[in-house]
């Protein structure tokens, strides 16, 4: 008996092992559910054999995993691959597998939302009394299915509970450590991309400014000399306008560089978020939209104020783009929350898939047909420039919130 759960053991850690060695760098939710396949499958070819020809495994640890994880979309497969292979091996309890997958398969997967929105921690606590709970039920019904109880079942299910619950953690915490060394490795990564895309934008903006500067005064001189014809001057003002876009395309890019000691201030965000909300409200009108703000915040940072005002201004028309369709209303919520200020900006828009919100920050990304991505990639290197942290949440249609926490 335990020769066999640990082998099933090996076979749950088998898709972790190899996710671990292979995939690291991002997490594909697809492998991840091809890999749990296989490790419930081998499960199920290598059971505890009971009396009665009934047979036990640890076949729904992987199962319950993938529905916490990944919700019904991810399960269906491994429910209906679960059910076909208990059909194929055959023998008594394959009605009890049916109805006890299913009913895992229908209430598991409401907790997704909730269960990915939780701390690591909780994770793991809350993956854990899962498996012991539908360990619990799966025994007592096994109990109820054979013929008699006898000292083979009741060792059973002393080996099932205890291999249930350490295995189910051990695997969670294997899960949890991954995910944060994968997201530690894309926030070092883009703090890296960041800080030479500042040093880049400071070096380069101010070795263009200059030549432009000179070139753009001795336009304007031509301009007023009375040698020069009309059709002429036309061509001045041409190149004079084309040079005012060069200059503020170099202004834009400025806007990645180090934070300017002249913009520098020590405040609490107050002044600078009630001034972009006056700014924006116009153009919130123009698309129905109504702007809530609520302001709790009595810390201090020092910060660029000009960055900190364009970042906001990219934020709040980026909300707003994504009502006009129908409207809705802007949420601006700013408290302190322990040692950090945190500053959430929700929408009631369009939303975003989860491979879009992975891919905001990046250059020259934007889910909008006209977008540059540089909006939201100066937002990203504001905020990391303060120490702060972005995170995204959203949902196709029904809108996407903006956590943003800067610490004090």
């Amino acid at each position: 008996m335990i020769e066999t759960l640990l082998l099933n053991f090996l076979f749950l850690l088998f898709p972790v092992l190899i996710f671990l060695i292979f995939f690291e760098n991002r997490l594909h939710y697809y492998i991840l559910l091809f890999l749990s396949s296989i490790s419930m499958v081998l499960c199920m070819v290598y059971p505890l054999k009971l009396e009665g020809g009934y047979i036990f495994d640890l076949r729904y640890i992987p199962f319950l995993i993938v529905a916490l994880f990944g919700g019904y979309k991810y399960t269906f497969p491994m429910y209906i691959l679960l059910n076909v292979y208990r059909y194929l091996i055959g023998g008594p309890g394959i009605g009890h597998s049916f109805i006890f997958s299913t009913i895992i398969f229908v209430s598991v997967p409401l907790l997704h939302k909730k269960f990915i929105k939780q701390s690591p921690r909780n994770r793991i606590i809350g993956a854990v009394i899962v498996s012991f709970l539908s360990m619990v039920i799966y025994i007592t019904w096994f109990g109820i299915a054979l013929p008699r109880l006898n000292k083979e079942f009741w060792l059973l299910t002393f080996y099932a509970l205890t291999t249930g619950i350490v295995v189910m953690a051990i695997i969670m915490i294997l899960i949890e450590k991954i995910m944060v060394n994968i997201k530690t490795r894309e926030s070092f990564l883009h703090s890296e991309r960041l800080s030479v895309l500042s040093d880049l934008s400071a070096s380069v903006s101010h070795e263009i400014r200059n030549p432009l500067t000179v070139t753009k005064g001795f336009l304007q001189l031509l301009n007023t000399s009375q040698a020069i014809l009309g059709e002429e001057k036309k061509y001045i003002e041409y190149s004079l306008l084309e040079l005012k876009r060069a200059e503020k395309i170099v202004s834009d890019f400025l806007a990645f560089a180090k934070p300017q000691s002249e913009n520098m201030i020590y405040s609490n965000l107050k002044n600078e978020i009630e001034y972009v909300k006056n700014v924006m409200t116009p153009y919130a009108n123009m698309y129905l939209v109504e702007i809530e703000f609520y302001f709790n915040n009595l810390s201090n940072i020092q910060y660029d104020k000009n960055q900190i005002l364009q970042s906001l201004i990219n934020l709040f028309k980026n909300a707003i783009e994504a009502m006009r369709e129908k409207g809705g209303t802007l949420y601006i919520d700013v408290t302190n929350e322990k040692k950090d200020i945190m500053i959430k900006i929700r929408d009631t828009g369009v939303g975003m898939t989860r491979e879009e919100v992975l891919l905001l920050g990046r250059p020259y990304y934007s889910s909008k047909k006209e977008g540059t991505g540089l909006g939201m990639l100066m937002v990203y290197s504001t905020i990391d420039k303060l120490k702060g942290k972005i995170e995204v949440e959203s949902e196709k249609g029904k809108g996407t919130t903006f956590y943003i926490s800067i610490p004090v």
